[in-house]
């Protein structure tokens, strides 16, 4: 049987994945004042043990006053590096490429966590024995332009300050290459910091950061030249884009955006969709298998840049279609690899990957590979109908 293309290497610039399945940025909401524990290292390192090929760390803030909630990872200092590392070590250990995902909360910074209710975190004696910085953490946009009727009025950032906030992008970048990881992603999308400023609808400045589309885009491609003029040409750079956002920014302004930014040096745009309203970030009514895939396919074929996808691929089978019809290169597995974290493992055995079990840790690839020769056991608990069976019973 041919290999599946899933499970091809990739090389980019001159780091090579071991495959397509990557794990994307996931906030964890588990940090202690910026600092990562024990929990970043078993939830991060779980996905590489698994199989995947590049597992991105959640968006870790570039600036104190970026975070989304307390819980947020930070890389506004030095200090964080050896502790970042610990992660990237562990990653490495099981032949898989470690990411890391740099980004600022912008308006929608100083928030709940979502289990805790997110929205915007009320000042309370209990927060505030946590929080010794309550008005530094002030969240910050483009434009004194709220989020929603729920959250408050942000502090439009000054012209000094947005090139301040440049730098700072780029000082993380250096940070993390001294930390260990090989692919680094801004994060340009959700409604955050970077998208707010593409946005017509939270982006009112009449500087050079706001009105016409160039205008809008010069703050991310600012911070894509700081960036790259700190992180090695040898290593990839992503960037996340809601390629359409329901409120104006759409696939034709993505598409234009991500061939400025190739020529500035980035690899790949990571796919997604919504956030700078509380609408949610779907197309059409519902959401379905694949529900952002078009976007992806969109951005590679008008932008002739590499591309992942994201957005319930739940299958092997599925995430291989994707691939073979040229519509993204890479295929990020979230909320599905949450639940199973050796779905790059499954999806292999289930696609007729026969050396599925020699690309996992031997700890318990061997005895898994011993079950499958021997035939005992019958199929695995994880064993179901793939994309193509669902379809018929849909």
């Amino acid at each position: 049987m041919t290999e599946p293309l899933l499970f091809t290497p990739l090389s980019i610039r001159d780091v090579t994945l071991r495959n397509r399945v990557v794990v994307p940025p996931m906030h964890q909401y588990s940090a202690v004042k910026g600092f990562p524990t024990d929990w970043h290292t078993v939830n991060a390192g779980k996905f590489a043990a698994g199989g995947a090929g590049l597992v991105i760390v959640e968006s870790t803030k570039v600036e104190r006053r970026g975070c989304g909630t307390i819980g947020d990872l930070g890389i506004w200092d030095d200090a964080f590096v050896v502790p970042l590392k610990r992660i990237t070590d562990f990653i490495k250990q099981q032949n898989a490429v470690p990411g890391i995902q740099l980004g600022h909360s912008g308006r929608k910074a100083r928030a709940s966590r979502p289990w805790e209710g997110g929205g915007p975190l009320r000042h309370t004696p209990e927060i505030e024995a946590e929080v010794t910085d309550w008005d530094a953490w002030t969240p910050v946009a483009p434009s004194a332009i709220a989020h929603s009727d729920k959250w408050p009025v942000p502090r439009a950032l000054e012209r000094g300050e947005v090139k301040d906030l440049v730098q700072a992008w780029g000082e993380a970048a250096r940070r993390a290459h001294a930390a260990g990881f090989e692919v680094l992603e801004l994060h340009g999308a959700h409604g955050y910091l970077v998208h707010e400023f593409l946005s017509e609808l939270s982006n009112q400045r009449t500087d050079e950061y706001g009105g016409s589309e160039p205008n809008r885009m010069r703050f991310l491609i600012e911070v894509t030249e700081a960036v790259r003029a700190r992180w090695p040409e040898t290593k990839p750079l992503f960037v996340r884009l809601s390629v359409e956002d329901h409120a104006g920014w759409g696939p034709e302004s993505s598409a234009r955006l991500a061939k400025i930014l190739k020529a500035r040096g980035v690899d790949v745009i990571d796919c997604s969709s919504g956030g700078i309203t509380d609408q949610a970030p779907i197309l059409g009514n519902e959401i379905k298998y694949s529900y952002q895939v078009p976007l992806s396919d969109h951005v590679r074929k008008h932008a002739d840049i590499m591309t992942m996808a994201v957005g319930l691929i739940i299958h092997g089978d599925q995430a291989e279609e994707i691939l073979q019809n040229g519509k993204a290169d890479l295929i990020a597995v979230g909320r599905e690899i949450l639940n199973n974290p050796n779905w790059a493992m499954d999806a292999a055995l289930k696609l007729g990957d026969g050396s599925v079990f020699r690309n996992v840790p031997p700890q318990f690839g061997y005895w898994l590979g011993v079950r499958a020769r021997r035939g005992f056991g019958t199929k695995p608990s994880t064993w179901q109908i793939g994309l193509e069976e669902t379809r018929k019973v849909l």
